[in-house]
């Protein structure tokens, strides 16, 4: 769960803000009331950003990009329409 931050707020308080980031609470920072920037811990930003294989190079070398290929199915199964 995050906790948003005025940005005055997060000025004052950053120290704090930073320690809950740390510890893995994405902290959210709001500028007149509007969401602007989120704070997050560092594992979780590498997270976010690491690079990403393509299927075709999984495939070609499944044992170099397994641990990337996500193999989750989606349980959606589209939505009714009239004709």
């Amino acid at each position: 769960m995050h906790k948003e931050w005025q940005l005055q707020e997060a000025k004052v308080n950053l120290s704090q803000l930073i320690k809950r980031a740390a510890s893995g609470e994405a902290q959210v920072v709001t500028v007149h009331g509007k969401p602007t920037a989120v704070v997050v811990s560092v594992e979780e930003y590498a997270r976010l950003t690491r690079r990403r294989e393509k299927l075709s190079s999984a495939l070609l070398c499944p044992e170099l990009a397994i641990d990337d290929l996500d193999l989750a199915r989606s349980r959606d199964t589209g939505r009714d329409i009239e004709l």
